[in-house]
């Protein structure tokens, strides 16, 4: 199967970069069949506004994979700039979505990707405490109805947070990168 990691960290050293995206290619790797490709946006991308040729290949990549993985740390309660300019400029009407009219006033947004399998790894600076219950835990709302309902239909998706990364141990960190291989295992169908 092919496997598409999109990795929205500027940092090298990052948590997302250096724990989560390695994680996920290593495990993904373990099967020979498996095909990985990773797009590291903020390695890739000098502004906010990617080129023809760079929305061609994203959307050719989004096209090739049978899953992907969005890796990004959570920045004044939303992903990261360059991941939420991905969404706006790759996630089209057309090729991501299409509205089916109910009246003359309202339709139904109608997913054209879901046929794909979907995880994503938000990273957060923050207790998980105040953010699910102050918060109503709005980012992971947010992306699920606001960006994934329409793209990829709605329970299409599955996303995972970890809390108070800068602040917790190694030892915590180890165990949110078993949580990663887990998953992946399940992706896999491997025990």
């Amino acid at each position: 199967m092919n496997n598409l990691i999109i990795v929205a960290h500027p940092d090298k050293n990052s948590f997302c970069q250096n724990g989560i995206t390695k994680t996920i290619q290593k495990t993904l790797k373990l099967e020979v069949l498996e095909s990985v490709y990773i797009i590291d946006l903020y390695k890739e991308n000098k502004g906010f506004k990617f080129n023809d040729d760079k929305v061609k290949e994203y959307k050719d990549l989004i096209t090739w994979a049978d899953r992907i993985y969005f890796v990004s740390p959570v920045w004044w309660f939303r992903c990261t700039p360059l991941l939420e300019s991905f969404f706006d400029q790759i996630f089209t009407p057309g090729f991501a979505y299409k509205f089916i009219p109910i009246t003359k006033l309202y339709g139904y947004p109608k997913p054209l990707l879901s046929n794909k399998k979907v995880r994503t790894y938000l990273t957060h600076g923050a207790p998980a405490l105040p953010v699910k219950t102050l918060y109503f835990n709005s980012v992971k709302l947010r992306l699920i109805m606001g960006v994934y309902s329409f793209v990829f239909g709605w329970f299409k998706t599955k996303t995972r947070q970890f809390w108070s990364v800068p602040f917790i141990s190694q030892t915590q960190r180890e165990k949110y990168l078993d949580k990663v291989r887990l998953d992946i295992k399940k992706d896999l169908r491997i025990k």
